[in-house]
């Protein structure tokens, strides 16, 4: 089966490399593309935070590896792809849950968005209270310790 998919808008932001770390001081705004109508935004300003789901556009086929240690530290245990967010992925998609900031016209605001610059959206959903998980989060220490700058 093949699935094809059209972006439905373009991200614009500062970081032009796939650093780890330090997303939270970009700023982005995603602009929809042109096949798109300005309709497609409206009431979107209602909801304080949307997912955002992008195609990693400048993942090579030859990165990507079905499990290894995150980050590559040796201190992190053998995780397979599913296990982990990183970016090369067989289908090559990321999801991010972004605090919306701003909607003006055919763009918004968004921080909280790990994607470069020039990244395709393929799809952004409103963050509601009721799909969000009940009860405790689990997930294995190391990941603490990974993500401890990714954020800051």
């Amino acid at each position: 089966m093949s699935i094809n998919l059209l972006p439905i808008a373009t991200v614009t932001n500062s970081r032009t490399t796939p650093v780890d770390d330090h997303w939270s001081e970009i700023i982005s705004v995603i602009e929809l593309e042109d096949h798109i109508p300005t309709e497609a935004f409206n009431n979107i300003a209602d909801f304080s935070h949307l997912e955002i789901i992008f195609y990693f556009d400048k993942v090579v086929d030859s990165s990507i590896v079905f499990s290894g240690r995150p980050r590559g530290n040796p201190d992190y245990p053998l995780a397979g792809i599913l296990a982990q967010r990183k970016k090369d992925r067989p289908n090559k998609i990321g999801l991010c849950t972004v605090e919306l900031l701003e909607h003006s016209g055919r763009t918004i605001k968004v921080r909280n968005l790990d994607a470069i610059d020039g990244t395709p959206i393929l799809d952004i959903k409103p963050v509601f209270k009721e799909f969000q998980p009940e009860g405790e989060i689990k997930q294995p220490e190391w990941v603490a310790d990974l993500m401890k700058n990714y954020w800051q």
